[in-house]
């Protein structure tokens, strides 16, 4: 096993930041301290972090890895997408099993951990989708919290006759997720408004990716996610919107906090770092690239609206959602917009995104960045501090961060399986010099030192006490 140790940096949690070395072996943090010198000096790896900051790696709380969707399957498997994360500087993926209507929730999550353990290059877990009702869903739901390790599970409120559940299931979900200490998450848009208004929109001649956009406008995101807060608060059970993506939705979410309801939004580095205006590019190609659910916005204030947000804590943690098809998949719909598969790219862009929409612009500070892009998960999924910290004891999962380096990021560049980049162009401050996963320095000044297979599946516990403490409390009152 590595002995690691990284000399000079400024080592930045999400509550304070101190100039400090850090000693890892056996993949665990054991010292944080001025002027370390582990014995004996053989074996051991020194990186040096001097003018550098010495972050938690990043948790991606939301992607789609080899995921089989609308008659396709996304590009990133569980291998490019997790060395891509790794050069991100993120060091642990939520990935999502998702079974068809019907069907089982334990096989789902056994068919997604089969393709993922043999290829993951860093840490992962997964949230479990619940697509339709049963006693036996429900069932399942305990099996997977008591036995697999899973703490959250996803609703759609959106893809009717797919994936899409109703009020009456969404209010039995919700009340099974707070019986058994997990958290609730939604896809929060109105998946009848959905269905209407393609039809409406195709019906106008409307086919190209624009008609994405105009089918389900923000305030079909906005409405579905106050539905879903009432839900939730019916029964006292708490929400994790995942892909906040409009102005409107994030209002209703920063409402309800102020209103002391126990609901966090996710925000992703599409609606951070880019818009909507794109769904209207002449390159049909281009367009198509962008089109994922719910769409960017054309509003093109929403970014840095949803940043100042993100910033203030009204939003609370970052995915991406990432669920890459390539232009050949995307062309699936090129007579009907319906047809394209809905996904961008964001695993690898992430950190670099936020960084400079959010610290270099001066919204948020450092301390804030860790905390969205790795501890408020960490919480929220009970992985916290195992994950989420630099202190002793916590998971060497590491990330040596360059704020005043830049890059420009590019598909061409990019470790991402597509061929396009939404993001194409941008230059961000805030670049990761070094990865460590495990202990292991895995990505370092552009090489990677990665094995398929590296990464573990993490358990989570049930009743994550940064979200459940409030929710027992009030069961008591």
């Amino acid at each position: 096993q590595q002995r690691l140790l990284i000399k000079g940096g400024k080592v930045v949690n999400d509550d304070c930041s101190v100039v400090a070395d850090v000693y890892v072996e056996d993949g665990v943090v054991q010292q944080v301290g001025l002027n370390l010198n582990p014995e004996p000096r053989t074996r051991l790896t020194v990186l040096d972090a001097t003018n550098k900051l010495v972050i938690p790696g990043g948790i991606d709380t939301h992607t789609h890895m080899e995921f089989p969707f609308m008659g396709s399957r996304s590009k990133d498997d569980f291998y490019t997408g997790t060395k891509a994360a790794i050069a991100g500087g993120t060091t642990m993926i939520i990935d999502f099993a998702i079974p068809q209507k019907g069907c089982s929730l334990v096989e789902a999550f056994d068919t997604w951990k089969s393709w993922a353990d043999p290829k993951v290059c860093c840490d992962y877990s997964l949230h479990v989708a619940v697509t339709w009702w049963s006693n036996k869903v429900k069932e399942e739901m305990k099996d997977l919290v008591q036995n697999k390790g899973v703490n959250s599970f996803k609703m759609f409120m959106a893809y009717k006759d797919l994936y899409m559940v109703n009020d009456e299931e969404l209010y039995a979900a919700f009340s099974c997720c707070k019986e058994l200490g997990a958290v609730a998450q939604v896809h929060a848009e109105n998946g009848e408004l959905i269905a209407q208004g393609a039809k409406k929109m195709l019906s106008m001649g409307i086919t190209g990716p624009e008609g994405h956009e105009m089918c389900r406008p923000e305030e079909v995101e906005a409405e579905a996610t106050q539905r879903a807060i009432t839900i939730a608060n019916a029964v006292n059970c708490p929400l994790f919107v995942v892909h906040v993506m409009s102005k409107s939705a994030a209002k209703v979410i920063s409402n309800a906090r102020r209103e002391g309801k126990v609901v966090y939004g996710e925000p992703i580095a599409a609606s951070l770092g880019t818009d909507g205006t794109n769904y209207w590019n002449k390159d049909w190609a281009h367009a198509a690239a962008y089109v994922m659910g719910p769409p960017l916005r054309p509003d093109p204030s929403t970014p840095g609206f949803l940043m100042n947000l993100l910033a203030n804590d009204d939003l609370s943690v970052t995915g991406t959602d990432n669920c890459t098809f390539d232009i050949c998949q995307k062309a699936l719909g090129k007579d009907d917009f319906t047809k394209i598969p809905n996904g961008v790219n964001g695993v690898e862009d992430r950190m670099s995104v936020i960084w400079e929409k959010g610290v270099h612009s001066g919204k948020m500070d450092e301390n804030r960045f860790v905390a969205v892009t790795s501890t408020n998960a960490a919480k929220i999924f009970n992985l916290y501090p195992k994950k989420g910290r630099i202190a002793v004891g916590s998971d060497a999962d590491i990330v040596i961060w360059d704020p005043k380096a830049t890059r420009t990021i590019s598909a061409k560049t990019h470790h991402q399986a597509n061929d396009f980049n939404i993001f194409e162009g941008m230059v961000c401050h805030g670049v990761p010099v070094a990865t460590v996963s495990r202990g292991k320095v895995v990505y370092e000044g552009g090489a990677f030192n990665v094995t398929a297979g590296e990464g573990k599946y993490v358990s989570r516990p049930p009743f994550p006490p940064y979200v459940y403490k409030r929710v027992r409390q009030r069961e008591q009152v």
